[in-house]
């Protein structure tokens, strides 16, 4: 059975916790800027043309890392990304194409 965001979320602040990152209370703007941080790398990695599956410092790996990053600010936070996610697909649906805006 795969495991679902939730699921993912638990794992990741858990580890997370266990690794020392919650000792003292964490400040969101960071953990925002630590995700984008991410998000950087992946495009490095992109542009350079490092790709691959359980491979470190390749697109997947710095995506991944970005998903870790967001589903422990998640966790952290005690959000319900999982029920915020269906909710925003929902919402979506009932947009007009490309949201009203040329791109």
């Amino acid at each position: 059975m795969e495991k679902s965001v939730t699921g993912w979320i638990q794992e990741c602040h858990t580890l997370a916790r266990d690794k020392g990152f919650w000792d003292k209370e964490r400040n969101v703007g960071e953990m925002l800027m630590l995700i984008v941080s991410e998000l950087g790398e992946a495009i490095e990695s992109h542009r350079s043309g490092e790709f691959g599956l359980e491979k470190k410092d390749t697109f997947e790996d710095e995506l991944a890392d970005t998903a870790i990053r967001l589903f422990d600010l998640c966790g952290g936070l005690g959000i319900d990304l999982e029920k915020q996610i269906a909710w925003k697909m929902s919402f979506n649906q009932t947009r007009a194409q490309k949201h009203g805006k040329n791109y």
